[in-house]
Order: C-alpha cells, then structure tokens, then sequence
C-alpha cells in the first residue's frame, strides 16, 4: 500500500513538472520526493513515541535533500516539492493534498504561540519560491500565495497572496489551480496603494489651485471696484 502511495505521488509529480521525463526519474532523482518518504517515516516513528530516531532520521533527510520537515508536520497526498532547497516546514504544520512548494518556502511560527504553532495549508494550495507563511491559521483550499510573501495572518481559500507584509488579492470567486500561478504578472497591492495615493494627491493639488483662481479673480474684482 504504501510503495503504491508513493508511486501515485511520483506520477502526480511527473504531471505538474514539465522538466519531468518520467515517473521513474521522479522516484529516482527528485529530492523533494525523497523528502517525502523520508517524512512518512519519521513521522510513523514521531507517532509512536520514538522521537530521538524519528528527529535523527529527519536531520540526515535534510542533510541528503536540503528539506527539513519536522516528523510531527501532517502532510496529505501529492505534494510536489520542487527543487526543495532551503524549505522548512515546522511540528504543528499540516498540510492538505495535491500541494505544491518551490525552495526556500517556511512553514513556520512567530514564536508567541504553544501548542498549535505552524499554519495549516489547504488543499491544492501553491506556495512559491521564498515564501514566508507564519503562525497558527489557515490557507484557504486553491490558494496561491506568491514569491517571496510574507503571510502573517489568515488567507481565504480561492486567493492570491502577495507582498510584504503579504496582502490578499481576491479571484473573483473563480478557482485557482495551484499549479498555474503566473509568478510574474501578479498584482502589486503596494504599487496600488501608491498609484491611489498619487490620484488622490493629484485630485487634491487641482482643487487647491481652482481655490486659489478663485480668490485671485476675487481679488482683482475688488480691486477694480
């Protein structure tokens, strides 16, 4: 059952990366994947109460794969985690199915909470490269969350997410597939910000100088009287 699990995820894999020649490659060549059944393991043995060899085989995963995931993180089925460099996923994290995770992406806590630390990430849910997500809430199903972001606080599902401090940006109700987020064109809510700003400063310059026009006529036509 379980080599079948895991050539089921190896296949998913090989579907939403088109650098993926085969499954068998994925099986073979893939860290992230060998991250993930490095991860069944411990994760059995966290469950068990064997927790010295269950965070020993996680530290030697890390060393062989560059992914640290703690043997108390839930992780759900088909979770690709592409080139994996760099990703940390902390003890309280869970994390739905058919997910996707780019390199140097934490799961982590800010470090005021216990218990329940990490986030918990919804199903078919994109987390792209550098991606900050911290603290005891939720990522909504179908959520992407963009390059770099900064999550610090609940994310409907169906959103994108970007910037720092990270911002949601709404779909339109509309679906979004984890694996198509277009990692350039996503919107700036910053740059938004600025660009209302900037109109409303505009708005506010061309009402002082019509107030000003009016107490120049206003004065000339006192003059002349």
């Amino acid at each position: 059952m379980l080599l079948k699990d895991l050539i089921e995820d190896a296949r998913l894999i090989r579907e939403r990366d088109p650098a993926a020649r085969s499954t068998i490659e994925v099986f073979l060549l893939y860290p992230g994947f060998h991250a993930v059944i490095y991860h069944k393991l411990t994760h059995w043995l966290y469950n068990h109460k064997r927790f010295f060899l269950a965070r020993m085989i996680s530290q030697f995963a890390r060393t062989m794969t560059g992914v640290e995931i703690h043997p108390g993180a839930k992780i759900g089925k088909g979770l690709f985690i592409d080139h994996g460099m760099g990703i940390v996923i902390g003890e309280t994290a869970e994390i739905g199915d058919y997910c996707t995770i780019y390199h140097g992406v934490t799961l982590g806590g800010t470090g005021k909470d216990s218990g329940k630390r990490h986030p918990t990430i919804g199903n078919n849910v994109l987390i792209s490269t550098g991606a900050k997500v911290l603290g005891p809430f939720t990522v909504g199903d179908n959520s992407r969350i963009g390059a770099n972001a900064v999550v610090l606080q609940e994310v409907p599902p169906d959103s994108t997410v970007v910037g720092v401090k990270a911002r949601v940006v709404k779909i339109g109700g509309h679906r979004v597939p984890s694996f198509d987020l277009d990692q350039i064109n996503v919107p700036d809510p910053v740059a938004q910000q600025l660009c209302q700003l900037e109109k409303r400063i505009y708005m506010n310059e061309q009402k002082i100088k019509s107030y000003e026009h009016k107490e120049t006529d206003r004065t000339d036509e006192n003059a002349h009287k």
